[in-house]
């Protein structure tokens, strides 16, 4: 599941004229829609040409995209032309299509001349990583026509149209300047830290990491001494490495997140973006779930209110490895008591097909979760696990029954704890076992 980091930042050449703009019936003052928040990404219904797709909500898109449609039987797509595209990550730009005139609706909100773009690789798909299967992203034109409500406490949105908005402030809320600059939006912030200097920020919001805070080194920011190379997420070109840290705080506003889990990305990464906007990092999902919002683009503005995740502590990756779903597998069990244990209903995540035998053997075609990445020097490497294990059980829990997020919860659950694994390998079943440490270290 890399790392609870999967990154759907993209570099575009604003190749398309002016898109026609989201509207809601006139009788309607806002659209409320449900989301899926998974991996602190929020993932969003959307309907492309009478074809129900799933995205993800990403403020730091500024075109929507299509990465997989590996499920569908069919999608049209109008006014097609081919380009390049550069994205975050280690690999090349990629081939993709462009398309116009596209009808997009969600809910009552519809736009008939929608653009976007299309990954033609195949590899490009986000889905096995985030658990379920998502087949793009959208972000600046919905922020740009509504002001746009989320609720992370209870996961969901309201579009409102911006001429029949009212905001009415309480004690609990607090209204910030929202920068929005080229499509994206930016806000203020200080950064405290380790050796206790405060830092003036500039960063990106950005919904579509499910990280916390990125931050580019520089004269001001330093990396603090206590940390550790990690993977920290997937980019359209390929994988974004970094050092994994913690900064003393982040405050926004009033608002200050203490001990606040940060990465400093290899700068490499972004020498293809020629307007990095001033910024000084990006602030992800795992920081915005911490607040219910209110985004108005047309205004310039953000109001903030701390919710219920707001003192949740920051989540790492303590065994070190990343976890994937890789296709399905048959599993064969025993049934000794149809009462107490009946047919499983069909997960939502990638589907649980069962066939009994005799009443007596259930044969269940379920997700195949592997182990797609291993940090160096990490406990899991330490103990033995290899990349491309098949992970059956955690601490005798069978992975089957969890969605993938529950899976790194149970991998990562706090410090000191004895992690069990047991694995399928070409040469057998074996059992892992470490203990969950604290990875930051003083630099060599």
């Amino acid at each position: 599941m890399r790392n609870l980091a999967v990154l759907f930042s993209l570099l575009m050449v604003p190749i398309f004229g002016m898109a026609q703009h989201y509207e809601l019936p006139k009788h309607k003052k806002y659209e409320k829609v449900k989301f899926k928040l998974v991996n602190n990404l929020m993932v969003v219904p959307m309907t492309v040409n009478g074809t129900e797709l799933s995205f993800i909500l990403d403020s730091g898109v500024s075109t929507p995209i299509l990465f997989n449609l590996s499920d569908q039987d069919s999608l049209q797509i109008n006014k097609v032309a081919e380009i390049t595209i550069n994205g975050l990550g280690e690999g090349e730009p990629i081939k993709a299509l462009t398309s116009r005139e596209n009808r997009f609706q969600m809910g009552e909100i519809r736009n008939p001349n929608q653009p976007l773009y299309v990954v033609l690789d195949r590899d490009k798909n986000f889905s096995p990583d985030i658990g379920i299967p998502v087949h793009g992203m959208i972000g600046f034109d919905l922020f740009r026509d509504f002001v746009v409500e989320i609720n992370y406490s209870r996961k969901f949105l309201r579009f409102y149209r911006p001429d029949g908005y009212e905001h009415r402030p309480n004690k609990n809320q607090e209204t910030l300047p929202l920068h929005v600059v080229n499509k994206k939006a930016y806000v203020d912030g200080m950064v405290y830290l380790q050796d206790e200097t405060q830092v003036p920020v500039k960063l990106l919001v950005d919904s579509g990491s499910s990280d916390a805070i990125w931050l580019f080194e520089s004269d001001s920011i330093a990396i603090p001494d206590k940390h550790y190379p990690d993977f920290l997420g997937k980019g359209l070109n390929g994988d974004v490495f970094g050092k994994r840290s913690m900064v003393k705080g982040i405050q926004i506003g009033s608002f200050l997140l203490k001990d606040a889990k940060t990465a400093f990305p290899d700068m490499v990464h972004y020498e293809e973006i020629l307007d990095m906007g001033g910024r000084n990092g990006s602030m992800g999902g795992e920081v915005l779930k911490r607040f219910n919002m209110v985004f108005d683009y047309p205004n310039g503005s953000v109001t903030l209110q701390k919710n219920g995740n707001f003192n949740t502590p920051f989540q790492y990756n303590m065994s070190g490895i990343e976890i994937r779903h890789n296709g399905v597998r048959y599993i064969s069990e025993r049934i000794t008591n149809r009462k107490t244990n009946p047919i499983e209903k069909t997960r939502e995540n990638l589907g649980n097909v069962q066939i009994l035998f005799e009443r007596q053997t259930r044969l269940s075609l379920v997700p195949e979760i592997v182990v797609s990445g291993i940090r160096a020097d990490s406990p899991a490497k330490d103990a033995g696990l290899q990349e491309g294990d098949v992970i059956l059980a955690v601490n005798g829990k069978k992975v089957y029954s969890y969605k993938l997020q529950e899976i790194m919860h149970l991998l990562n659950e706090r410090e000191g704890k004895r992690v069990r694994l047991l694995i399928e390998r070409s040469d057998g079943d074996k059992l892992i076992t470490y203990e969950l440490k604290n990875m930051f270290k003083e630099k060599p």
